[in-house]
């Protein structure tokens, strides 16, 4: 993979400094170790990182099209590239690589903006064309890859593949937004199109934004949305079938590359699957990696050895310290922003060790949102079909009362944890789907939260998040329209940003088949109960992998990449919790009260609650403010 980087003079042609832009660009140098390049030209400077993958010997960026006047600095991987150069010679393109890179200017010349919706892949691009005066950036359908932006006072605008090279100008905006901060505590990332920083943005997946010289507007447009058009004619047998073709194509176009390839192997079903699929398209042993734990509450090891044995695998293990939390502190500096995904430390791990072996790597990421994966999809369901039954005003004090008055019970079996339920049915169905997947409640936030922050959020809450995308969502059945939600911000703003930074500190490239956006399309489109049958997520998925994975591997609990936060933060890491929480920067940033803070850190390592999630949140706060 690779990382680019630009800067563009919205005003005029004022001169681009080299220093400048060879410093963003190397803020980027993990991303990209095999090579660099920049190109200046009046007003406009391009940056990029390379990763070589694919036509090894050429390809070097920023890269042009003949006549030198259409130039482009990419990201990414675009797996249709064979087809739409044969289509654009024949149109009478000229092509001097064999790469995907070359593949995106020509098609700029041909279709312009529309030139989106031909690729297929994971991308985030930047063109420029002389001609006619105009900046185009893109980013790919799902958010696999990431882009940043801003418009700075002066009139230039920058972007990067990440917020460390646009902070590396000097003179980017170090403002805080307020309404990150509550975005941050309640998901545990800043979703889209937002940062911690006031007028700098992601792009949004599927979005792309032309910037001509001399016009001030920058205004994002979106160019694909999953569709969500049900086909109920699908029976089942039929959509197994279809579903397991689709799937397969996926992976196999996925395996192309120059260097060493294999696969994630988590011993979960969509790695699992991922690996079957490899092996059967090809002649070779697949490789594989997957990291153990000393733990057996979050050790799945086992399970991936089971598919590994079965498809011969080249599988490689390591086993990871129980107590390896000695990333920490790079946390902060990994992601740029503040970002609370705990199993961004194993993920750092499993990528570490598939870099002593491989280049590019398949993951099973994005089964769980596309395929209702995820318990929270089942207990929101319950809870809908409750609340289409009661009208809002009963619901409304009732169950607030309830959730209430009882007690918070995180100590005992889940039967007898009925306080979020309740919480939850208090609420309408968007406020109800954040309560089960936010970090800290609304009821935490507020009591958190210091008084000038709550000023200057001016009454704004995490929801209207949710109640942004829930009001261009192109269906309204309950399961879908979570589904939906999470693929405009689970998915891209915590899965797919872990991946990304995780895998890009080790210059490892990894794939994601699932995300295939037509892939994605098609399964939107299936019947709901296929997805979420009963109990059982991912039903038609599972059903149709029988014949090639074993019920062990299929019908187990879901585990996930958990880390042992509780006993940290009451054993090793007591007192880096009590000194980076109770003092230091959290303390002088004026943005939260002390006593609360004082008090979630005392009740969690007295062993009367547990707050880990909590703490992490505040921990990884911490370290972004005191970079």
């Amino acid at each position: 993979m690779c990382g680019i980087t630009g800067i563009f003079d919205t005003r005029g042609r004022r001169e681009v400094s080299r220093d400048l832009l060879s410093r963003m660009n190397e803020t980027q140098y993990h991303r990209g170790p095999d090579e660099g390049g920049l190109h200046i030209e009046p007003g406009l400077g391009l940056g990029h990182r390379r990763l070589s993958i694919i036509d090894l010997s050429s390809g070097q960026q920023p890269l042009f099209n003949e006549d030198q006047t259409v130039v482009v600095t990419y990201n990414g991987e675009i797996y249709n590239f064979p087809d739409l150069t044969q289509e654009l010679k024949a149109l009478g393109h000229v092509f001097r690589t064999h790469c995907d890179t070359e593949v995106i200017v020509h098609a700029w010349e041909e279709w312009g903006d529309a030139c989106v919706n031909r690729f297929r892949g994971m991308f985030a691009f930047g063109i420029w064309d002389r001609n006619q005066e105009i900046l185009f950036l893109a980013r790919d359908r799902l958010g696999i890859k990431p882009l940043y932006y801003s418009l700075l006072s002066d009139g230039m605008f920058v972007f990067g593949s990440e917020l460390k090279s646009l902070k590396a100008c000097g003179s980017l905006s170090s403002e805080i937004d307020p309404t990150a901060i509550e975005d941050y505590f309640a998901f545990g990332y800043v979703p889209e199109p937002k940062t911690i920083y006031k007028g700098v943005y992601k792009l949004p997946p599927g979005f792309r934004l032309s910037i001509k010289r001399g016009r001030r507007e920058i205004e994002p447009q979106q160019y694909w949305d999953v569709s969500f058009n049900t086909d109920f004619s699908i029976g089942e047998p039929e959509a197994q079938r279809e579903l397991m073709d689709r799937f397969a194509e996926a992976v196999k176009i996925r395996m192309i590359a120059e260097v060493p390839l294999g696969a994630f192997l988590s011993g979960g079903v969509d790695s699992s699957a991922v690996v079957a699929a490899m092996a059967d398209a090809s002649n070779e042993p697949v490789n594989t990696c997957s990291i153990s734990f000393g733990d057996k509450k979050y050790n799945e090891s086992q399970y991936a050895a089971m598919v590994a044995e079965r498809y011969q695998t080249a599988h490689r293990v390591e086993q990871v310290d129980p107590d390896d939390f000695s990333l920490i502190d790079q946390l902060a500096g990994l992601y740029d922003e503040p970002y609370a995904d705990s199993s961004a430390l194993p993920t750092y791990r499993v990528c570490e060790l598939a870099k002593k072996q491989v280049t590019v790597v398949l993951s099973g990421d994005g089964g769980d949102e596309n395929l209702a994966g995820y318990r929270r999809y089942r207990w929101h369901t319950y809870e809908e079909k409750m609340r289409a039954l009661m009208p809002t005003a009963f619901r409304r004090p009732l169950f607030g009362f309830l959730g209430g008055v009882y007690p918070k019970a995180d100590w005992a079996p889940k039967i007898f944890r009925a306080k979020s339920t309740f919480q939850a049915m208090a609420r309408d169905s968007l406020e109800g789907y954040l309560h089960s997947v936010s970090i800290l409640s609304n009821q935490m936030r507020g009591q958190l939260f210091s008084s000038r922050l709550k000023n200057e959020l001016q009454g704004y809450q995490a929801v209207e998040v949710f109640r942004h995308h829930a009001d261009r969502a192109p269906t309204d059945h309950p399961l879908s329209l979570v589904q939906y939600l999470d693929l405009k911000t689970y998915l891209p703003g915590d899965i797919l940003t872990k991946v990304d930074r995780a895998s890009m500190a080790h210059a490892l490239e990894v794939r994601v088949p699932i995300l295939d956006h037509q892939l994605v399309d098609w399964i939107s489109g299936l019947d709901p109960t296929m997805k979420l049958n009963g109990r059982e997520g991912k039903y038609v998925f599972k059903r149709a992998l029988e014949p090639s994975l074993p019920k062990e591997i299929l019908y187990r609990q879901k585990m996930g990449f958990a880390v042992p936060l509780d006993s940290w933060f009451r054993g090793p890491l007591r007192e880096k919790v009590r000194s980076s929480l109770l003092g230091g920067a959290m303390w002088e940033s004026g943005l939260f009260e002390t006593d609360y803070l004082t008090k979630l850190v005392d009740q969690h390592q007295s062993g009367r609650w547990n707050h880990s999630a909590s703490i992490w949140t505040l921990l990884m706060f911490g370290a972004f403010l005191g970079e």
